[in-house]
C-alpha cells in the first residue's frame, strides 16, 4: 500500500478515487486537482498533470502518448510531454459526462442523456453521436473490433457498432438494479457486469446469452476488471471493500481479501511516496463481512489488475497495491 508523500500542493491531502494501471504504469486521481502517473516498480511518480482550477475531474484513459481525461461536459488531452488542450469550446459542450474509455483516435464519452459521443482526439471533433440507452450511461468498455458496450443505471447493458452506429445487442439483467461497472474480455468474448445491489454477471457476446449471475455482496459493486490476456479470473470491488477473485466461467467466489490495519510489516519513503507494507487476509467463506471494523475495509471505488497484482483506489489519499502469489 502506498500514498502520494505530503508536498506543498494541499491537493495531495485530497482524496482520489480512479486508477488505471497500463504498461506498467498506474494513474491516479478525481478528487483531486492533478492526475499523477506513477511506476509500479519503484512507487515514483513519473508525471503531474494538473486539472484546471474552474474544471473537475470526472474519469479519464490513457495510452503511451496521452491522457484522456473528462472534465463534466468537456474532454481534455494533456501529451506525455506535458501539453494540454480542452475541448469543445464553452458554446459547445455536451449532456453531463459520466465515463469515458479510450482507444485511439476516438474517445467515447458516456453521457447523462444515454447517449455516447465519440471524439476524434486529433480533430477535436464530435464525429458520432450513438443513443445507448433511455437513461444515463453509467459506465463503458470497448472492443478492439469497435464496438461499445454500455451500462445504465436503468439496469441494461447495450453494445453498438462504432463504426455503423447501430444497436448490436441489450443484455438485460435479471434484476433491475442499475448497472454500475463493466468489462469485456476480448480473448473469450465474455462480459462482466456489476450492480447496485450487490450482482455480478456475465454474458457470451457470441451467443448473446448469459453464462451466470452470482451474487457477492448486498451492497453496490463499484469496479471490476480481469487481467486482458487471463480467462481465468475476475476481481471485484465495492462498498463493502472487499477485494473479491471470482472464476470467470463459473461466478465461482474463490477468494475475499481484506488489508490487516494492525502496525504495518515496514514503512518507507521516498521522494514521491510514504510506503507501508501490510498483510493481506482471506476471509473464511462464513465470515460476516458487517461485523468486521470499516477501518479494515474502506470501499473500493475502482481497481485495476496486472500480472500478479491488483490496484485499488478507495476515495482516499491511498492506494493499494495487493501482491498475489500465483
Amino acid at each position: 500500500m502506498f500514498t502520494k508523500r505530503s508536498h506543498r500542493h494541499s491537493s495531495v491531502e485530497s482524496s482520489l478515487s480512479r486508477c488505471r494501471m497500463k504498461m506498467g504504469l498506474l494513474l491516479t486521481g478525481v478528487g483531486d486537482k492533478v492526475m499523477r502517473l506513477w511506476s509500479l516498480d519503484s512507487y515514483k511518480c513519473e508525471e503531474e498533470y494538473y486539472i484546471p482550477d474552474t474544471a473537475f475531474l470526472v474519469d479519464f484513459d490513457f495510452d503511451e502518448s496521452k491522457i484522456v481525461g473528462l472534465l463534466g461536459s468537456r474532454v481534455g488531452i494533456w501529451t506525455r510531454n506535458g501539453k494540454r488542450s480542452i475541448f469543445p469550446s464553452p458554446e459547445g459542450t455536451f449532456s453531463k459526462g459520466l465515463c469515458v474509455r479510450y482507444i485511439d483516435p476516438d474517445a467515447v464519452i458516456g453521457c447523462e442523456d444515454g447517449t455516447a459521443r465519440v471524439f476524434d482526439m486529433y480533430s477535436r471533433t464530435c464525429s458520432r453521436i450513438i443513443k445507448m440507452h433511455a437513461g444515463p450511461v453509467t459506465c463503458l468498455a470497448l472492443s478492439d473490433d469497435e464496438l461499445i458496450l454500455s451500462g445504465s443505471s436503468l439496469g441494461s447493458v447495450s453494445i453498438s457498432d462504432l463504426a455503423s452506429d447501430q444497436r448490436v445487442a441489450r443484455l438485460r439483467p435479471t434484476d433491475s438494479a442499475g448497472i454500475r461497472t463493466l468489462c469485456f474480455n476480448p480473448c473469450s468474448h465474455l462480459v462482466f457486469a456489476g450492480t447496485t445491489v450487490g450482482y455480478t454477471y456475465c454474458w457470451d457476446l457470441r451467443t448473446m446469452k448469459s453464462l451466470w449471475e452470482t451474487r457477492i455482496s448486498s451492497n453496490v459493486l463499484y469496479s471490476l476488471s480481469h487481467l486482458r490476456s487471463d480467462n481465468s479470473t475476475l476481481a471485484v470491488g465495492g462498498i463493502d471493500g472487499v477485494l473479491r477473485v471470482l472464476n470467470q466461467n463459473t461466478g465461482e467466489v474463490l477468494s475475499r481479501c481484506l488489508i490487516d490495519d494492525e502496525r504495518p510489516i515496514s514503512s518507507t519513503r521516498n521522494m514521491h511516496a510514504f510506503i507501508e507494507k501490510k498483510k493481506g487476509i482471506r476471509l473464511p467463506e462464513d465470515a460476516e463481512v458487517d461485523r468486521i471494523p470499516r477501518t479494515c475495509r474502506p470501499p473500493i471505488t475502482c481497481l485495476s489488475v496486472g500480472m500478479k497484482k491488483v490496484v485499488t483506489a478507495h476515495n482516499s489519499k491511498y492506494i493499494r497495491m495487493w501482491k498475489f502469489k500465483m
